[in-house]
Order: C-alpha cells, then sequence, then structure tokens
C-alpha cells in the first residue's frame, strides 16, 4: 500500500509538474493570484511555474535571480514571495513602471486606502473634461471618461511621489479596459469599432482595485518581510556593471520574432495620460529602445540587411541568417504589404545576441537561464528561434542548451499568412 501511495503521488507530482509547464508561456494564471493580478499583461508566464524553476535548481536566498525581459514583472513578484533577491529589466517606460508599483507591497494598506479616499474627495471638485486623442474618446462613454478624467487630475493634485500616491496610480490604469466600451483583440490591442456587451462603472472598478491591491498586500506581508527586488528601466543589450558575475538564475521571455508591436501593446494607457497622442508618438517614446520585433521598428529605423548580417554578434549564425534573410528580401516583393522582415529578423537576432553576451558577463559559474520562446516564419520563411539562441548562447561561452517543446502553434490555418507549423516551448540554457 505504502509503494502504491507513493507511485500515485509521484504520478500526480509529475502531472502537475508539466501542467505546470505547460502553461509557463501564459499569464492567464496570474491573475487570480495575490499581487500579479493588479494588472494584467499579456505578454507574460505563470508565477507557479517560476516558483518550481527556483524550486528545481535550489535557487536560495543568498542568490540572486534576472530577467532581463521583466514585463509586468512575475519573476520580481514570484521571488519576492520566495524572498530571493532580483533584479528586473525593462525597457518600454510604463511596463517598467507598473513592475515598480507591483513591489510596492509593503506599504500598510491603511495608507493605500487613505490616499485612494483622498484622490476620490479630491474628485468631486475636479474641472470639467478636457480633449484627449481620438482614440480615448472613442472608447469611452462621455459619463465614463469624465470620471476617469476627474480620479487622474485628483491623482495628480495629490501626488506626492510617495508609494500609495504610486499603487493608486496603478489602480487608475488597471481600471481603464474593464471601464472602457471598446473591445480588446488578441495582444491587448484596444478595438473601438468593437464593443463590449458589459462595461463596470468606474467609481465600482477602483473601489474594487483598491480593496483587493490592500487584501493582496496583508498577504504578501504575512509571508514575506521585505521586497528584495530592483526594478531597472532599460536596455537588456546593457546590464549594470554591478551585476557581474552575481547572477545565478535567468528566467526571462523575450520578445519573440512574430512582428508584434510591443510597443503599441500599451497605448492606450499612455493616450490617457497624455503620454502620447497617438500611433505616431509610439516610436520615439517606446518603440526605438526595444530590441527590434516587429517590420514597423525595423522601417521606422531604416536598417540595413547587409550592415546586420556584418554584426559580429550574429557571427556565429551568420550563414543560416543570411539564407533566411536574403529569402525573406526575395519574397516580400511577392507581397502587397512587402513588410520588413528581412530586416526585422537580423536585426532581432543581432539583439539576441547583444543581450546573451551581456548576461554571460553576469552569470557566475553554475547559473541557469531559462528562456519561455516560440519559433518565427514570416512570408513563411522558417527561422529556427530556439535553436539559434542556443548557439549564439555556446559562441557567448556558455555550456549547453536543450529546448522542451511546450506547444504546437499556428496549426490552425483559417485566415493565417502562411502555413508553416510552429511551436512555443523552454530553451534551457547552463554554465
Amino acid at each position: 500500500m505504502a509503494q502504491a501511495q507513493m507511485t500515485l503521488f509521484g504520478n500526480l507530482a509529475t502531472a502537475v509538474t508539466k501542467q505546470q509547464a505547460s502553461r509557463s508561456g501564459s499569464f492567464v494564471d496570474n491573475m487570480s493570484l495575490p499581487v500579479h493580478r493588479w494588472f494584467r499583461y499579456s505578454a507574460g508566464f505563470a508565477s507557479q511555474w517560476v516558483e518550481q524553476v527556483l524550486a528545481d535548481w535550489h535557487v536560495k536566498a543568498d542568490q540572486v535571480v534576472l530577467d532581463p525581459f521583466a514585463g509586468s514583472g512575475t519573476v520580481a513578484v514570484t521571488c519576492d514571495r520566495q524572498q530571493i533577491p532580483s533584479y528586473s529589466v525593462e525597457a518600454h517606460p510604463l511596463v517598467a513602471r507598473i513592475c515598480k508599483a507591483k513591489l510596492l507591497w509593503r506599504v500598510p494598506d491603511h495608507r493605500l486606502g487613505r490616499f485612494a479616499e483622498a484622490v476620490l474627495k479630491q474628485a468631486k471638485a475636479s474641472p470639467g473634461l478636457t480633449p484627449y486623442p481620438s482614440l480615448i474618446h472613442r472608447s469611452f462613454s462621455e459619463d465614463t471618461l469624465l470620471v476617469l478624467h476627474r480620479l487622474k487630475v485628483a491623482w495628480s493634485t495629490l501626488n506626492d511621489e510617495s508609494p500609495e500616491s504610486e499603487l493608486v496610480w496603478l489602480a487608475i490604469i488597471a481600471i481603464l479596459r474593464p471601464s472602457s466600451k471598446a473591445g480588446t483583440a488578441q495582444w491587448q490591442y484596444i478595438l473601438p469599432s468593437k464593443t463590449k456587451k458589459k462595461v463596470v462603472a468606474p467609481e465600482i472598478l477602483f473601489y474594487r482595485q483598491i480593496e483587493s491591491m490592500k487584501s493582496d498586500m496583508r498577504w504578501m506581508q504575512a509571508s514575506a518581510q521585505d521586497s528584495l527586488a530592483t526594478v531597472i528601466q532599460g536596455d537588456a543589450r546593457k546590464l549594470p556593471d554591478s551585476l557581474r558575475g552575481k547572477v545565478q538564475a535567468v528566467i526571462t521571455s523575450p520578445p519573440y520574432a512574430n512582428n508584434y508591436d510591443y510597443a503599441d501593446a500599451l497605448r492606450f494607457e499612455m493616450s490617457f495620460w497624455g503620454e502620447v497622442d497617438g500611433w505616431g508618438d509610439i516610436h520615439d517614446k517606446v518603440r526605438k529602445h526595444l530590441i527590434v520585433s516587429s517590420s514597423q521598428h525595423s522601417s521606422r529605423e531604416k536598417l540595413k540587411l547587409d550592415v546586420l548580417l556584418r554584426s559580429d554578434a550574429v557571427g556565429p549564425i551568420r550563414k543560416e541568417l543570411t539564407q533566411a534573410t536574403e529569402a525573406l528580401a526575395e519574397v516580400r516583393g511577392s507581397h502587397g504589404g512587402k513588410k520588413h522582415y528581412h530586416t526585422m529578423i537580423a536585426a532581432y537576432f543581432r539583439d539576441i545576441a547583444l543581450t546573451i553576451q551581456q548576461l554571460r558577463l553576469v552569470c557566475g559559474v553554475g547559473s541557469h537561464m531559462c528562456w519561455v520562446i516560440g519559433d518565427s516564419a514570416p512570408y513563411g520563411v522558417y527561422c529556427p528561434v530556439e535553436r539559434w539562441i542556443g548557439e549564439l548562447s555556446l559562441a557567448a561561452g556558455f555550456k549547453s542548451y536543450r529546448f522542451e517543446k511546450l506547444r504546437d502553434r499556428n496549426i490552425k490555418w483559417k485566415n493565417r499568412k502562411h502555413r508553416v507549423p510552429l511551436k512555443e516551448g523552454l530553451l534551457w540554457i547552463e554554465g
């Protein structure tokens, strides 16, 4: 009986681990978890999976974890829960600010409540509606936008740069989409032309958000003493010298080479706060600071394929990369959009290679890395992303790599640009 129970529990543990791994590329599980749920960011992975990886690697409280593509801070919050020091690097200014705000969970909940009440009181005396970019006016009813506008003005008036002030800012950011009548497409693109059936009043959403945050803060404070996370708004291609040789574990998910414009993901929120007036502002404010992963980026920067291919960074994969990008340069002429996929792919791997070189400098002896990654086939030209990243890692000085497939992608051909099957999985790098 004991042996049978051990076998049963062993099988259950294996099944749970496999299920955690299969959901590692999705942020959806985090939306039921304290602190993680404060803001929904589509580019992310599951906190439970991060916990399992840290446990499997036996990462201890005197070691350092790094996420060079931090997003909204899944690794940072998870490490705080485990009381493990972490560093997170994020180039998108708004996403980095959201990540930093999540790590203010040590604030006494009554201070957050008091500041939120002050904002609500001030909002009653705030002025009427002022002009917003077209995207915002099309996405809200006039009454809803007036309430949100008054909350924004009240917060701006009372903002004292305290932690509780920043948490209230995050609360306002978090309720914009639920209170909007506009639909949301995949990867957080706003669709003002499609309206939602149900919209909740912003006053109710704000109250719920503040109460949820207060509850989550108490939950975190009951199990963790302090935040040990450092968030850097910066570039993964140039990591701080202070980190050299100190990192034991890297868990990350870089932008995929799938032409998703990460810079545009939060244009809705940036437009509300007056940080951009429209799509045209996104490049200078955000996109040019990110690694190249969209054709909009490479075309706007007027990148030259021959220059990219001569970069020393892509030397280890230059032959295959040249074949793929030259094929893309040729085939683009037969497509109406004539997108700059050839320079996008070349620039993407140049930037990834530069990031890996930086990671080699900061990772200590015996370090581990795991990348949640997917392959790519723009215009049907296949790029073995996981293998090329692995080869770049070996060339940078890491010892080994292996890829663990989690799921198939692009296998439902309807409305697809091409019929090349793709996959997503975990790239494990040692050394």
